[in-house]
């Protein structure tokens, strides 16, 4: 696309002759708040304008962090304003992957992946990016009110899974599975496959290490509960003879008492009757027919 003094010209879809994404210009695919945002700010004005794709190179080794927009006036960041300059020249695939492989320069980096994720087919991004999580370097990034710390791989899976990112709305994009499902890609190798499968080898080693002691403990507690039980037991019929022997003890006790009781009562009542017979015996001898004995006798 030719440079133009005037930068909303080109943002016009009519008698457009340049280079179409999904059948539409380019730079369409930001939305209107941030292209207005964008060609108003003084980065672009000053340094994007006459930018070529070598030249779009200096600009972006010179970045020190990413983003959309920041601040009360959402101004656009150099990051973003880069991008858009990208979707303007929209260089071949080849001056993209060369972006893309500088070990040196991780901002170019991630300026080569962003444009990636918004112009290339999903099985293009899908298989060019994915080689990039193993990308472990620190990225600075502005939001809207500070700076947070972010990495390559971070950034690199915000792309293959989110639909926002930078203050730009990304096209929705079939996930991973779906294009497996369809034959479209073959299943991702992690690197870190061999790790992962160790690593649940010692979790199943654990977890039945885990098991035995359970059970020993289990089995520890089933025999300590029976031998409680046990002894329980014992205890209860020891105190049960215990108590059957005291309360037949009393019983032999109070039986005996009583009986003591009986007999002493009975004995009792046999002497007052003794005496009481012992004392009417001369009465009774006194009775009236020995009375008349001594009347005769007289």
């Amino acid at each position: 696309m030719a440079h133009q003094a005037d930068a909303t010209r080109m943002l016009d879809d009519r008698g457009y002759t340049g280079t179409l994404i999904r059948g539409q210009n380019p730079l369409l695919l930001f939305e209107k708040a941030v292209r207005d945002r964008i060609v108003d700010s003084y980065y672009w004005k000053e340094q994007c304008f006459g930018l070529n794709a070598a030249t779009l190179c200096d600009r972006a080794v010179d970045l020190t962090f990413i983003g959309g927009t920041y601040g009360i006036g959402q101004k656009p960041t150099p990051f973003l304003c880069l991008a858009f300059k990208l979707l303007q020249i929209t260089p071949e695939k080849e001056i993209i992957l060369h972006y893309l492989q500088q070990e040196d320069w991780k901002y170019l980096r991630a300026l080569a992946a962003f444009y990636i994720r918004l112009t290339w087919e999903p099985k293009d991004i899908y298989e060019t990016l994915e080689a990039y999580l193993s990308d472990y370097r620190k990225l600075k990034r502005r939001t809207r009110d500070a700076y947070t710390l972010s990495y390559i791989d971070q950034f690199i899976d915000d792309l293959l899974t989110k639909d926002r990112v930078c203050a730009t709305s990304l096209w929705k994009m079939p996930s991973r599975t779906q294009l497996e499902d369809l034959d479209v890609l073959e299943p991702r190798v992690s690197p870190l496959g061999d790790e992962i499968d160790e690593l649940d080898a010692e979790d199943e080693d654990m977890k039945d290490g885990s098991d035995a002691k359970v059970e020993e403990v289990r089995n520890g507690d089933s025999r300590s509960r029976s031998r409680s039980y046990d002894s329980r037991s014992r205890s209860r019929s020891y105190e049960r003879r215990r108590s059957r022997s005291r309360s037949y003890d009393r019983y032999d006790r109070r039986s005996r008492s009583h009986s003591y009781e009986r007999t002493r009562s009975y004995s009792r009542d046999r002497d007052d009757r003794r005496r009481s017979h012992s004392r009417d015996l001369p009465h009774r001898r006194r009775s009236p027919l020995s009375r008349s004995r001594s009347r005769s006798r007289d």
